[in-house]
């Protein structure tokens, strides 16, 4: 059914306004609105649904109003972002085509118009799950490997600390360097998430809300993330 230009239900988690606490459920709504599924003409914009959305740790820090980094707060009375994967509906940017598949910041609802196209990037549709690129094939991936590869420039049999190694980023890391002959300890705040990935991501593991610790000296470890 070809529902390109008609008007459709659009469903909208909306940011409600700044926090400073742990968010809660009541700092969001949820909002049904309309919107016609056709880019306007001489936009430049393209229109998709979102397939998959991610939701992760930074963006508790969106929901402050003071917030000083790379990326801006949420608006207040508008939808959450988030990094997701979508599937472009109608098209006026030559680039972007109906049919084609991209992964990067979207909204969190149904449909969104995207104007800023250098957030984006196109994937392919093949026998990988499309979730993947919101986790390994997406910013958690992409971050763990630069970090570990790019920037620590790992060394085989070097000993490798990962703090949060059970963290979307964290065990991604754990097993980058285990794959790549390191020895890695790895910490974790509770001993549940511990149990998450012992044995799976790492050789030696500990909750750092735990008396004990396993004995390796500081100086003996080469690589902190």
């Amino acid at each position: 059914m070809n529902m390109e230009g008609e008007a459709v239900d659009n469903k909208q988690v909306i940011f409600k306004g700044f926090i400073d606490r742990i968010p809660r459920e009541t700092d969001m709504e949820l909002k049904i609105g309309k919107i016609e599924l056709k880019a306007p003409k001489g936009s430049g914009a393209f229109l998709v649904k979102n397939l998959y959305l991610s939701c992760d740790p930074y963006m508790r820090g969106r929901m402050r109003e003071n917030y000083d980094s790379y990326i801006p707060p949420f608006l207040p009375g508008q939808a959450i972002q988030g990094f997701g994967v979508s599937r472009v509906v109608d098209s006026d940017d030559p680039d972007f085509k109906p049919g084609d598949l991209v992964s990067g910041l979207t909204g969190w609802e149904e449909f969104s118009l995207m104007r800023k196209h250098e957030q984006l990037r196109r994937i392919q549709q093949d026998d990988i799950p499309l979730s993947y690129h919101v986790g390994l094939l997406g910013m958690p991936g992409f971050t763990a490997y630069a970090g570990f590869f790019e920037v620590c420039s790992p060394k085989i049999g070097e000993n490798v600390f990962v703090s949060a190694a059970s963290g979307a980023v964290g065990q991604l890391v754990g097993q980058l360097a285990k794959l790549h002959g390191c020895y890695v300890v790895g910490s974790a705040g509770t001993s549940q998430k511990v149990d998450f990935f012992y044995g799976y991501v790492i050789w030696i593991v500990f909750s750092s809300l735990s008396d004990t610790a396993p004995e390796v000296a500081t100086s003996d470890l080469s690589i902190f993330l």
